[in-house]
């Protein structure tokens, strides 16, 4: 069930920033388009010319045809708000939980397969976790450094503290020492259990913020860690 549910999000909020994305292109276009023009070319001042937009629907739905006018208004507002910054922030923590597991792998697992694993989730959350560091500071946000929250006076949630009981998935400390000291077989298992709640917790934090969250880039985000991590959850499940 929170796999089909998350496909329908996926579906819904690729759709809407698909919509956001052409209107805001129309709107340029059509902003060049709705002066009327002289015979010699030149812009007239004062006319009420405008082309028609046409506006793509959601999935399922016909295109629409907007004025200018109506087309400005619809472009949904991706302002982030506070899921977007407390996802974010949580995020960057859980990735680099994952990467703590990982780092244990080449010394201790046994299978090949877990192995080359660990070494896909590290290729992939690495890079994820400088992108989200990188979005906090271009929108006001702290780094993901263990920052207060804050940057230049704004305060952007409560939740900079990082609870990470309030993440699902999360290893204790006492499940990582066991994974430390485990080797071979016992190893590869545990590190597999641990992965999976991990990957599911990400999945569920992706799923919550894509109903909550505003900004397109996080949403875009979020999608690619439900489907990455699911792939992975099924890939795990099977070894």
């Amino acid at each position: 069930m929170l796999i089909r549910r998350n496909r329908r999000n996926r579906r819904r909020t690729t759709g809407t920033s698909a919509v956001a994305v052409a209107l805001s292109a129309v709107l340029a276009l059509s902003a060049c388009e709705s002066e009327p023009s002289s015979p010699d070319g030149k812009p007239q001042a004062g006319g009420a010319g405008g082309v028609g937009v046409l506006a793509p629907g959601k999935p399922g739905e016909p295109a629409r045809t907007l004025s200018p006018q109506e087309a400005a208004k619809a472009v949904p507002d991706d302002t982030p708000n506070d899921a977007d910054f407390s996802y974010t922030r949580m995020m960057i923590v859980h990735h680099e939980q994952a990467l703590r597991m990982t780092a244990l792998v080449p010394d201790r697992a046994a299978s090949q397969q877990v192995k080359g694993l660990a070494a896909r989730i590290e290729a992939a959350q690495g890079p994820e976790i400088e992108a989200m560091k990188g979005w906090l500071k271009i929108n006001g946000g702290d780094s993901g450094d263990g920052g207060d929250g804050k940057d230049g006076g704004h305060d952007h949630g409560q939740d900079a503290g990082h609870d990470h009981g309030a993440m699902p998935g999360m290893a204790t400390e006492a499940q990582l020492k066991d994974l430390e000291g485990a080797r071979g077989k016992a190893f590869d298992a545990l590190f597999l259990r641990l992965m999976i709640t991990h990957h599911e917790g990400a999945v569920t934090m992706a799923a919550d913020v894509l109903a909550k969250g505003r900004n397109i880039r996080i949403q875009e985000m979020a999608n690619d860690v439900i489907a990455g991590q699911t792939a992975e959850i099924h890939r795990m499940r099977g070894m």
